[in-house]
């Protein structure tokens, strides 16, 4: 089948590229050069010109300190975006599968969410993604949501400056006598390339409606840092920070984990546990060096 990505050089949708080349199927790379979700001219142009039989929208506004400045421009790319997505996805008949996040709760649960959990966003980015997912799902008949969290991968993350948490915590060992993380918030850790091939899984099935799919487990960033450091045998002094020693300039919620449970019932749920990513991940980088 042929496939449309957009966000294709993002830190997610590279890996997906790749994962429907392995899969032998026929991708078109779409960057923000190539198309702009939040312009309804665009989209319709440049899907009608791919004929794709299958689209996925890997991208987004997504740093989150920068959507409470600009919230229009977070709601034109996260929400009016997918709602574009959605209206020419529908009218094609293409398939389309829409990457979402944890941010759609608030952490209040402190056990996994499952896809029937009601939302609660704490912040702009949260709330826009929300929208999203509701134009999604309401527009395109043959469109899918998949809620992501803590996505770490090969590529560069613009958002982030292009250095994700595995990279930060590598490079701050080799300067730093002591690291200090956070303890306090629980997440799943999850490789791109685990989240792409499972998206090749569930557009092969057409697999519709919103589903969560991330990792097996949870662990705390301060947990999580210290699997990076052990998996690469480095000794390091890492500590755990204080409550509140690293205020957020933003509200997060402080559990976000996520329970891959429409996956799992419907058979399609290949997600691996999270110290199984980080060690190909690291194994990946430390080939490249």
């Amino acid at each position: 089948m042929k496939v449309a990505v957009i966000g294709a050089t993002g830190q997610l949708g590279a890996d997906v590229c790749a994962a429907f080349e392995r899969a032998g199927h026929h991708v078109l790379p779409l960057t923000h050069a190539d198309i702009e979700i939040a312009e309804e001219a665009s989209v319709t142009a440049v899907l009608g010109e791919a004929k794709a039989d299958v689209v996925i929208n890997t991208a987004a506004l997504h740093n989150v300190e920068q959507c409470e400045k600009v919230p229009l421009q977070a709601f034109a790319v996260n929400a009016v975006g997918a709602r574009n997505l959605a209206r020419a996805c529908e009218a094609s008949g293409a398939y389309l599968l829409h990457i979402s996040t944890d941010y759609v709760f608030d952490g209040d649960k402190a056990a996994p969410y499952v896809e029937t959990d009601r939302p609660s966003p704490l912040n702009v980015y949260g709330v826009s993604k929300l929208a999203g997912e509701h134009f999604i799902t309401s527009a395109c008949r043959s469109g899918a949501v998949l809620r992501v969290s803590g996505v770490y991968g090969s590529h560069a993350c613009r958002a982030k400056g292009g250095l994700n948490f595995v990279r930060l915590m590598l490079k701050l060992a080799k300067e730093r006598p002591e690291i200090r993380v956070v303890d306090d918030e629980i997440l799943t850790p999850t490789y791109a390339v685990d989240i792409a091939e499972e998206i090749v899984v569930m557009a092969e099935h057409r697999a519709v409606g919103l589903f969560h799919g991330t990792a097996q487990g949870a662990c705390s960033w301060y947990e999580f840092a210290r699997h990076i450091f052990e998996f690469s045998g480095i000794k390091t002094n890492l500590q755990k920070a204080r409550s509140g020693e690293f205020p957020a300039k933003v509200a997060r919620p402080s559990y976000s984990v996520l329970e891959n449970s429409r996956l799992k019932f419907h058979d399609l749920d290949i997600m691996p546990p999270w110290q199984d990513g980080l060690k190909r991940y690291l194994g990946e980088i430390s080939a490249l060096q």
